[in-house]
Parts: C-alpha cells; sequence; structure tokens
C-alpha cells in the first residue's frame, strides 16, 4: 500500500523537474539547425519535429517539441505553436519564422534565425568570458577575508588582552571589526541578503529601473560597455529582421525587446512611432546622439539612401561585435591591477595592525 501512495507523488514530482528543468541556449540552436537541415532535405516539418523529439536529451524540450508536433500536425503555423512559448523562443525567432512562412521561405527563414541565434550566442558567450575572471577573483578575495575575519584574526588577538598599554588605532580598529563580526554576523548576512532582495524588487519597478539604467550609462568604464554591448544587439537583430522580410516599424518593436538597457527601448519605441509618420530610421535615431554615436546613424543614413539597410547593419553588428569584444579585453586588463592593489592594502593594513602593538611591547624591554 504504502508504494501505490507514493507512486503518484513521485510522478508528480518527476512532472514538476522536467517541466522545469533549464533549456540550453546551444540545444535550441541545435534544435533549429537539424530542424533547417532536415526541411532543406525534404522532410515535412512535422516528420522533422517527431525526429528530433525522439532524439533530443533534454526532458523538458522534448516533451515541448513533441506538443509543438501534435498542434501542427492539427493545421497549425509552427509561428504560431513556438509564440505559446515565449521563455523557450523569443518574439524575434517567432517573427523571423512567421515572415519565412508568409513568404513560402520556410527554409531560408530557419537559416537566418540559426545565424542570428548564433551570433547572438557568441556575443553573450564574450561578455560572459571577460567577466569570469574578476568575478572569480572577487569571490576568491571575499571568501579569504571572512576565512581571516571569523577563523585566522580571533585567535591572534587574543594576545593583545593582556597588552596593559594603549593599543594602535589600526590595533584597535582590527580588533572592533573582530569583535563585531563575530558578534553580529548572522545579522550582518542577514541584513546583507534583505539588501539585495530589496534592491531587486525596486528594480523591477519602472520608474526606478529607469532611473538605474539611465544612470548605469553615465558609469565611466561600465557605462562605455553597455553602451557597446546594447548597440551591438540592436544592428545584429535589426539586420536580421528586415533580411527576413519583417517591415521596419516591426522589426524595430521587436528589436526593442532584445536591448537589455530601458533607454535604448525607449529610444527605439520612439522610432517605431516616428517611423509610422514618415521620418527615416537615422532621423529618429539622431535624437538620441548620446546613445547611438553620429558613426552608426551616418552608416544607418547611406543604408536608407541606397537601399542597403541590411548590409549597412550587419557591417556595424560585427564591428560593435569586435568593439565590445576589445572593451571586455581590456576591462579585464584594467580591473587586475585595481583589485591586486585592493588586495594589497587589505593585506597590508592587517599586517600593521597586527605587527604595530609587537613592535611597540618589543621597544619598551
Amino acid at each position: 500500500m504504502p508504494a501505490v501512495k507514493t507512486a503518484p507523488l513521485l510522478e508528480k514530482m518527476n512532472e514538476w523537474v522536467t517541466n522545469h528543468l533549464p533549456i540550453p541556449f546551444v540545444q535550441k540552436i541545435l534544435f533549429v539547425h537539424n530542424l533547417h537541415i532536415m526541411i532543406k532535405s525534404g522532410l515535412s516539418i512535422v516528420d522533422g519535429l517527431r525526429i528530433l523529439s525522439e532524439q533530443m536529451d533534454n526532458k523538458r524540450l522534448k516533451k515541448i517539441l513533441g506538443d509543438i508536433k501534435r498542434q501542427v500536425e492539427k493545421g497549425r503555423q509552427l509561428s504560431e505553436v513556438l509564440s505559446e512559448y515565449p521563455t523557450i523562443f523569443p518574439p524575434i525567432y517567432v517573427s523571423m519564422i512567421a515572415a519565412g512562412e508568409t513568404a513560402g521561405k520556410m527554409e531560408e527563414s530557419l537559416l537566418q534565425v540559426n545565424n542570428q541565434m548564433k551570433k547572438s550566442h557568441e556575443l553573450t558567450s564574450r561578455i560572459k568570458g571577460a567577466l569570469i575572471y574578476p568575478a572569480v577573483i572577487l569571490v576568491a578575495m571575499a571568501g579569504i577575508g571572512i576565512e581571516m575575519v571569523v577563523f585566522v584574526l580571533p585567535k591572534i588577538i587574543v594576545m593583545f588582552n593582556d597588552f596593559h598599554a594603549e593599543l594602535p588605532l589600526p590595533t584597535r580598529a582590527l580588533i572592533w571589526v573582530v569583535t563585531t563580526t563575530g558578534r553580529y554576523g548572522i545579522f550582518f548576512v542577514v541584513g546583507f541578503i534583505a539588501l539585495i532582495a530589496l534592491l531587486v524588487w525596486l528594480e523591477r519597478k519602472p520608474r526606478i529601473k529607469r532611473a538605474v539604467h539611465a544612470f548605469n550609462l553615465r558609469l565611466p568604464i561600465f557605462g562605455t560597455i553597455i553602451k557597446k554591448i546594447n548597440l551591438a544587439r540592436f544592428t545584429l537583430t535589426l539586420s536580421s529582421l528586415l533580411q527576413s522580410a519583417i517591415p521596419i516599424i516591426e522589426a524595430v518593436k521587436i528589436t526593442s525587446n532584445v536591448l537589455g538597457n530601458v533607454k535604448y527601448r525607449e529610444d527605439l519605441l520612439a522610432a517605431a512611432e516616428a517611423l509610422k509618420k514618415g521620418e527615416p530610421l537615422s532621423e529618429a535615431l539622431n535624437q538620441a546622439p548620446k546613445r547611438f554615436p553620429p558613426m552608426a546613424v551616418q552608416m544607418i543614413m547611406v543604408g536608407e539612401q541606397t537601399g542597403e539597410m541590411e548590409q549597412m547593419l550587419g557591417e556595424l553588428s560585427e564591428y560593435y561585435g569586435d568593439e565590445v569584444d576589445n572593451t571586455m579585453k581590456n576591462f579585464s586588463t584594467i580591473i587586475e591591477p585595481v583589485i591586486i592593489l585592493a588586495l594589497g592594502f587589505a593585506v597590508a593594513g592587517i599586517a600593521v595592525a597586527v605587527i604595530m602593538p609587537m613592535y611597540s611591547l618589543a621597544q619598551s624591554f
């Protein structure tokens, strides 16, 4: 009897785990790539989805592809079904596939989606790769600092209690830090977690999020990096959408959803409204010169005049992609000596605080 009761519970747990499994972006790329190859080889979309759902390792994606296949078998469009999974298949890819279905160029649209996903993944990988080294160093420094304050320094400062002379200021400061951490450390941890939760909650408020994102763009080094990342995503996405024969107004709106900074999103939504009134895109973007540099605006203007907007945007995306790569490499180079200096000052401060009383004691003999 117990086994019979627990079986449904285990099934529900397995189903919950399956429905919440993460789907790596690489597997989505492989899905689109393989579906393109199958359709190019003459297979139908239904057959392609069936084969891919059977071969997929990720249980969640396997289940979703099976559901998509059943819906397509009933006569629904692939883009229509994919739009029901916005967290897995973002609107940009759904719109490109829908454009391919309308034009009867499904094979070409899947190829463009595959190329767009690869370029987007490469850009994201560059950014993450450049941030790994500083993040590891900072985490290591924080871990060593906590270990020193919690375990090592309390044993060292015990001997200072036997000093009858007044201790130097650095030593008193060190004792205060160690003592306070020992007594109220748990409150500091809880307070820090609560502060992070509060900041995350506040950041979701539209007005506060807008102010924070505007402030981020004005930061000395990080502001430049954020601008280049958003420009790279803007040019790459808009170029791919226009190549898919999506109308420019809709393409600009879709592109705004891809960008991470709220100010850039607002600029593109305003540009879409200007396009409805007949204004060229270059003129609309020129209204925000701090976020869209003159070079980018000029190249877009040339693309509008020559009818080669997609090509110009493609060249801009390559340029800003390289700029992001170089900037992130330089960022790692810049931040490394800063981290080393901070670590050196911390070690020197602890050394001075520990050695000074011993030196004073030795001088008294």
